[in-house]
């Protein structure tokens, strides 16, 4: 497209050149213009003969019928620049849309052709569209993942920027997901399948970007419909009666109605507000591809711009879904756990969690808890281990481990004879134990308590933790003037105790699946469009009913995927706040595409009416004002910088 644009440039330039000459033969540069209108025309008219055959009438047809009756009146240069600069604005349109799609484009190449199977200990080269859920495979070092899986063996670290729009890679161990299409790092892993090619994440999001790109918004619907079908006939329409007008009401000669009626076409045609949604929209849905945040077509982003209250459901969306140390309450005074059991307590990693830096008693009492819980499957356990490792602790080395069935644990430590689990397992605990067990399980924490036989030492609190990311972006959120609610069916505790953690401003608990509905319809009624975040099964129809439902994308199940408008593929909240701005930008640039291309057209239109506008200009008015719409949409595709 691009060489057919530069040759009816370089034909129209030789030929106007040419034109002026004396000396030159009038066929010269007749012949340059022909090549103009041939090239420049080109895919204009093969567009134009597609509306007719559909008994349509476009734009295409408009500049056809104006550039030819340009070239009748005597004037074929200026004919010749309306078939420059319009194949010239299709062809930065084609490549405007090229950029929008370049994500689709890099994703498809991101797909994996071949997968190393392993069987019985021996490997074979297979297609990837030849392996099943439960067959596994070796995925070398620097090697591509062919498909989504679990860690079965080995350890490594894997670049997901592909699917999570996380640029670190991420170490991976035995147990651990991965996805088709993210790179391999230093070590070989054996992942078994859970999910053939065609519903591997890559693949869904493939389709969903798919999607997104053929989905029209409702503003695009509008200007396609109206604009681009109706318009058309009114133009002609409006150039028809300029002739007549012009030559029986005015007795004006009919070379100058005509000319007039040419140019009145040529600034009329809506090139500019046809293209100026699609070019802002689509751009925008790329920019946000691009940051891990799908939406699922136009339609939804503009749902995105009208979001007035943002609801979150609490298990998987603000927390991790996973039980986590909240707090550590050592018991008898500072210094005590040390005389009790003597045992070096460097913490060596900085603290990554809500409890911060610990004591010295916190962290003995934290070291002592995970030797004895070392050995155990349980989750509470594992989240007490796991708590101790995230902070470097060298954990203390245990002995004669038994577990108490549905109470907790006991084992040697130091020579000594430890338990950890529930109050009960310590028979009587004294009253000031009882009342902060009381006052921690009001907040909804689980607590277990750790001591020798005879005797609690200190107590821990586990709860579902907050996400890492969930304060900045709720304090994001919330300084874009969003109101921010949480549904959950949690209860009305542990709801309250997240909620004044984190700020928001409506909480509704204890709420089942058709009761979240009835809270999202509520607080539209109340305060307007709701955006509803969350990641369950129990989420999907809530997700339906919002104006902008959005899911949690690799933790997110497929029925929430499915019912969702938005999917967060990194699972990250912190992008929420910038897809919602961008969403906002788009709008906005949608409204400044409209209205400036509305006022050029209408300015042209007064100019040509009064006889002070001359075609060339006309042209250079109206496909300007199409390149610079085009560019304005353009410049959704930059990385998003949120205003506060």
């Amino acid at each position: 497209m691009i060489r057919f644009t530069i040759t009816c440039l370089i034909a129209t330039v030789l030929g106007w050149v040419l034109d002026d000459r004396a000396n030159i033969s009038f066929w010269i540069p007749a012949a340059l213009y022909l090549v103009a209108y041939v090239f420049g025309g080109y895919y204009s008219l093969l567009n134009s003969i597609d509306s007719l055959k559909k008994r349509e009438f476009d734009v295409n047809t408009l500049m056809i019928i104006a550039a030819l009756g340009a070239a009748a009146m005597g004037e074929p240069r200026e004919g010749a620049l309306l078939m420059f600069l319009f194949s010239l604005s299709g062809t930065l349109e084609t490549y405007a849309m090229g950029r929008t799609h370049a994500s689709i484009r890099s994703l498809i190449a991101m797909t994996p052709r071949e997968a190393e199977l392993l069987i019985a200990g021996e490997t074979r080269i297979t297609s990837v569209e030849a392996i099943v859920p439960g067959d596994v495979v070796l995925v070398r070092p620097g090697a591509q993942i062919p498909a989504d899986g679990v860690i079965r063996a080995g350890d490594s670290t894997v670049n997901e920027a592909s699917i999570t729009g996380e640029s670190m890679p991420v170490e991976k161990h035995q147990g651990a997901k991965v996805f088709a299409g993210t790179m391999n790092g230093q070590g070989a892993l054996e992942v078994e399948v859970t999910a053939d090619a065609s519903q591997s994440t890559l693949a869904r999001i493939v389709s969903v970007v798919r999607e997104a790109r053929e989905q029209k918004a409702n503003s695009q619907d509008f200007t396609d419909r109206v604009i681009g079908v109706y318009y058309a006939y009114a133009v002609v329409i409006v150039t028809l009666l300029a002739i007549v007008i012009g030559r029986i009401f005015l007795d004006e000669a009919w070379s100058v109605t005509v000319y007039r009626a040419m140019t009145l076409m040529v600034v009329m045609s809506p090139c500019a507000l046809v293209i100026s949604i699609p070019a802002a929209l689509l751009s925008a849905l790329a920019r946000a591809a691009r940051d891990g945040v799908l939406f699922k077509g136009g339609r939804q982003l503009e749902a995105a711009a009208t979001v007035k209250v943002v609801a979150f459901d609490k298990t998987g969306t603000l927390t991790t879904g996973r039980p986590g140390v909240v707090a550590i309450i050592p018991v008898g005074g500072p210094g005590r756990l040390h005389s009790l059991m003597a045992i070096p307590s460097t913490q060596t990693i900085p603290p990554d969690d809500q409890m911060g830096e610990l004591t010295a008693d916190q962290i003995q009492l934290l070291m002592v808890a995970a030797a004895v819980e070392l050995p155990s499957e349980h989750p509470l356990a594992r989240a007490v281990v796991q708590s101790a490792k995230e902070r470097g602790l060298a954990i203390p080395e245990a002995t004669e481990f038994k577990a108490v069935i549905a109470a907790g644990a006991t084992a040697l430590v130091n020579g000594q004879r430890l338990r950890v689990g529930k109050p009960m397992l310590f028979g009587m605990v004294t009253p000031d134990v009882m009342i902060e067990v009381q006052a921690q399980q009001r907040n909804g924490n689980t607590v277990i308590a750790v001591g020798s036989d005879n005797e609690v030492w200190g107590l821990i609190a586990i709860a579902d933790t907050i996400r890492p990311e969930a304060q900045k972006a709720l304090r994001d959120l919330r300084a874009s003037g969003y109101r921010l609610a949480l549904l959950t069916g949690d209860n009305e505790h542990v709801a309250r105790a997240l909620a004044k953690d984190l700020g928001l401003d409506d909480v509704r608990a204890e709420l089942l699946p058709q009761d979240k509905v009835e809270a999202i319809r509520d607080l539209q009624q109340r305060y307007g469009p709701v955006a509803m975040i969350g990641d369950g099964i129990n989420d999907a129809p809530a997700l339906a009913t919002a104006a902008l439902g959005v899911a949690m994308g690799t933790g997110g199940t497929d029925v929430a995927h499915e019912s969702a408008d938005v999917v967060l593929m990194r699972d990250d909240l912190s992008r929420l706040a910038s897809a919602l701005y961008l969403a906002r930008r788009a709008q906005a640039v949608v409204l400044q595409n409209l209205i400036f291309a509305f006022a050029v057209i209408a300015t042209l239109v007064i100019f040509t009416i009064k006889g002070d506008m001359i075609l060339t200009y006309g042209v250079i008015g109206h496909e300007g004002s199409t390149l610079l719409v085009v560019a304005n949409g353009l410049r959704m595709l930059l990385p998003v910088r949120q205003s506060k």
